[in-house]
């Protein structure tokens, strides 16, 4: 069970920040694309089953943020990723604020991947 629902993380990771890029692209073009309700509904119900799934793996390995500093940089880095997200879709301004969020947005996603993979807050450095 631990196997499949780790494999399933990975996978909404793939698809959240797939969707990310999109929304995001479209968003800094101003496309009409991102009032779909499909476009609205799908990327909030891929991140909640990802939640589900880190909760999850997070009691199976016994691991829990502000006891763990690995755990406790993704979750810091993770509101970030949130904030700058919804910066990049919804609440900048102008197509350059959306822009330069969203390419922030996916470095702190990298980030989140590197301590993911390594365990460590110092993922890439």
């Amino acid at each position: 069970m631990y196997l499949l629902i780790k494999h399933s993380h990975v996978t909404l990771a793939v698809l959240s920040i797939t969707f990310f890029v999109i929304r995001a692209f479209w968003s800094v073009r101003g496309s009409h694309l991102l009032n779909q309700r499909w476009v609205k509904v799908t990327p909030h119900l891929v991140d909640s089953l990802l939640l589900a799934c880190a909760i999850y793996l997070m009691i199976s390995i016994h691991q829990y943020p502000f006891t763990n500093s690995w755990l406790t940089a993704k979750l810091l880095a993770l509101l970030l990723y949130i904030g700058l997200g919804t910066l990049a879709i919804k609440r900048g301004r102008t197509a350059t604020v959306r822009l330069l969020s969203a390419i922030m947005a996916v470095l702190v996603f990298g980030y989140i991947l590197g301590v993911a993979i390594n365990r460590s807050p110092s993922a890439w450095w």
